[in-house]
C-alpha cells in the first residue's frame, strides 16, 4: 500500500516536516510495510518556505527590519535554478514575531520584507515567489516599497514614517529612486485569501482583529488604507480598492500588484507544481493531509482542499487530521476530502493538546489506517 501524507503545520505545534513524520509513524504502526511518501506542504504562509525549499533549494540567513522595528534574524530561499527566490513575509513581517501584548498594526511595517527581496536581488535572483500570509502589518506594503526605494511623501515633501498608522499621511509617490532591478523581476504571490482591500471584507475589518486592530484603530486604519488606495490609483492607474486578493497580509498583495510585474496564485498549488505530488498520486492508495483546524474556510483554497482537489483527479481518497474541527466542513466532502478527524482523543485544555501534538497525530493516524485496511479487506 501506498500512502501519501502531505499536510499543512499545525500552527504553535508542528512544522508541516515534523506533522508528517508523527502521521507516517502512526501509519506504520498498523501497515509497517506501508510505503510512505512524505510531501509537507503550505498554502501561502507559514511554512511555504520550507515546504518549497525542500524539494530542491537553499536557505540563506539575512538580519532584517522586524514589525515594530528592531532587527530580526530572517531568511529566504534559492531555488533549485539558482534565479529562483521564496520569500516568507512570515520570516521578516510575522505576527510570531511580536508578543500578543506588543500587537501594534499603527506602527507595524513589511520593511523588513522588502529587504529580504533586496537581499535576493543582491543573490542574482530575478523571479520571486512571495509567501504573504502570517503577517503583523496593516500597512498596505507601504514599509515593503519603501525598503525597495520607492519614497512616500506628505504634503510638505517629507517621507512618512512606518506602519499602518502613517498612511493617511502620503501625498505622493515617488519612484525614481526604485531599485532598477525590479524592472527585471517577475512575482508570483502566493496568497490562501481572496480579500479585497477596503470594506466589510477588507484587509483591516477581517484581519486587523488578530494584529491588534481594535474599533477605535479601525476607522483611522480604513480611512488611511483608502488614501494610500486612491494614492496608488493615480500613480499606477491600478485601483486595487476592491482587487481580489488586495487585502492579503494588511494590503501587500495590493502592492505587489500595483508596483511589478506580479500574478496571485494559491499558494498550494504553487507547492503542489513544485512537489512532484502528481507524480506520487498516479499509483497512491491514500493521501493523509491534515492541519491545525479545518473548518469552512479551508475551502477557501487552504492546504488541505488543494491536496484533496488534486487527488480526486486520480480516484484516491483523501483524509484531513485536525487539531479542531469547526463548522461548515460539508462542503470539503463535495471538493474530495473523504473524511475529516479531530485527533483530540479525549477531553484536555488547548494546551495540553498543543503539547501533545505529535503523540495525537500518530495515534489518529494509527485510527484511521486500521479503519482503512479493514474496509480494503472486507471488499
Amino acid at each position: 500500500m501506498k500512502v501519501v501524507i502531505a499536510p499543512d503545520s499545525f500552527k504553535g505545534s508542528l512544522r508541516a516536516a515534523d506533522v508528517a513524520l508523527a502521521i507516517e509513524a502512526g501509519v506504520k504502526r498498523c501497515l509497517p510495510k506501508a510505503e510512505t511518501v512524505l510531501l509537507p506542504a503550505a498554502d501561502g504562509g507559514e511554512g511555504t518556505l520550507d515546504s518549497l525549499t525542500r524539494f530542491g533549494g537553499t536557505k540563506v540567513p539575512v538580519t532584517v527590519t522586524g514589525p515594530l522595528g528592531t532587527p530580526v534574524a530572517a531568511e529566504f530561499g534559492i531555488l533549485r535554478t539558482g534565479t529562483d527566490a521564496v520569500i516568507e513575509l512570515a520570516s521578516a513581517s510575522g505576527l510570531e514575531l511580536v508578543p500578543p501584548d506588543g500587537r501594534d498594526p499603527l506602527r507595524a511595517t513589511t520593511y523588513g520584507t522588502g529587504e529580504l527581496i533586496r537581499h535576493a536581488l543582491d543573490a542574482g535572483c530575478r523571479k520571486f515567489i512571495i509567501a504573504i500570509g502570517g503577517s503583523a502589518t496593516n500597512d498596505g506594503g507601504a514599509g515593503l516599497l519603501q525598503a525597495l526605494g520607492i519614497r512616500l511623501l506628505d504634503k510638505e515633501g517629507a517621507e512618512i514614517g512606518y506602519g499602518g498608522g502613517e498612511l493617511h499621511r502620503i501625498a505622493e509617490i515617488d519612484d525614481r529612486k526604485a531599485d532598477p532591478r525590479l524592472r527585471e523581476a517577475v512575482f508570483t504571490i502566493a496568497a490562501d485569501v481572496q480579500n479585497p482591500l477596503l470594506g466589510v471584507s477588507g484587509a483591516t475589518a477581517v484581519y486587523g482583529p488578530q494584529k491588534g486592530v481594535t474599533p477605535e484603530m479601525a476607522e483611522e486604519l480604513e480611512a488611511g488604507m483608502r488614501n494610500w488606495a486612491d494614492r496608488i490609483a493615480e500613480q499606477t492607474g491600478i485601483r486595487v480598492h476592491d482587487l481580489p486578493g488586495a487585502g492579503a497580509a494588511g494590503g501587500v498583495g495590493g502592492a505587489l500588484f500595483a508596483f511589478f510585474r506580479a500574478e496571485m496564485k494559491r499558494g498550494i498549488d504553487i507547492v503542489i507544481a513544485e512537489s512532484g505530488l502528481l507524480a506520487h498520486l498516479a499509483d497512491a492508495d491514500m493521501v493523509i493531509t491534515g492541519e491545525g483546524r479545518v473548518d469552512s474556510q479551508t475551502a477557501s483554497g487552504k492546504t488541505a482542499l488543494g491536496i484533496a482537489q488534486e487527488a480526486r483527479r486520480f480516484g484516491v481518497p483523501v483524509i484531513a487530521l485536525a487539531g479542531s474541527v469547526g463548522p461548515g466542513i460539508d462542503v470539503l466532502y463535495a471538493a474530495g476530502i473523504t473524511g475529516v478527524h479531530s485527533i483530540v482523543d479525549g477531553p484536555m485544555t488547548l494546551a495540553e493538546a498543543m503539547s501533545r501534538t505529535h503523540e495525537l497525530l500518530e495515534h489518529a493516524a494509527e485510527r484511521v489506517m486500521r479503519t482503512f485496511a479493514a474496509g480494503r479487506a472486507g471488499r
